[in-house]
């Protein structure tokens, strides 16, 4: 089994017709025929063997922790083959995008969800105050502001995660 490394630019129509295959198989829906849930990506990474069975995507960006403007890595889109679960491929690949974000020199690494896998890998749940620009059918909707469970979060460098610090997405949710 490999995992490749794929910047969203160089994404083959290929791969990206088996990440859609993948995700549709993985979440009961295809996104409209997008390999995205709302929004391009930065990275993928996946799993092939030899196939695609396995999937994240990642994604840079600043946020605001309080007053604080700091650099996070968002992950989404996590996928495994409904047929490959139990081997693996998740831990693989989470083992890898933690490597990732940290190569990026960004302070965080953020998801939204609550997978045992993401505990294990030190994510930490978080129950700060959300703004984010909701998106429904890749369209722009409003801007929400509320508590939204399963907000985790893995340090990446020295700075403090402030757990009572409102925090603006500056955008969507990933």
């Amino acid at each position: 089994m490999q995992i490749d490394r794929i910047e969203e630019t160089r994404l083959s129509g290929g791969d990206e017709a088996a990440i859609i295959s993948l995700l549709g198989r993985s979440f009961g829906t295809d996104f409209g025929g997008r390999s995205f849930y709302m929004q391009r990506h930065h990275v993928r990474l996946v799993l092939r063997d030899p196939q695609i069975v396995g999937h994240m995507a990642l994604s840079l960006r600043a946020i605001r922790l309080g007053d604080a403007l700091v650099d996070i890595v968002g992950l989404a889109e996590v996928a495994t083959d409904p047929d490959r679960r139990g081997e693996g491929i998740a831990t693989r690949l989470m083992d890898a995008a933690i490597a990732e974000a940290r190569a990026t020199g960004a302070d965080f690494f953020v998801l939204f969800g609550d997978q045992p896998l993401y505990a294990a890998s030190g994510f930490v749940a978080r129950s700060n105050t959300l703004r984010f620009v909701e998106l429904d059918g890749a369209r722009t909707g409003q801007v929400q502001e509320a508590k939204r469970g399963g907000l985790m979060v893995l340090p990446l460098g020295v700075v403090a995660w402030d757990s009572d610090a409102p925090v603006d997405l500056l955008g969507h949710l990933f």
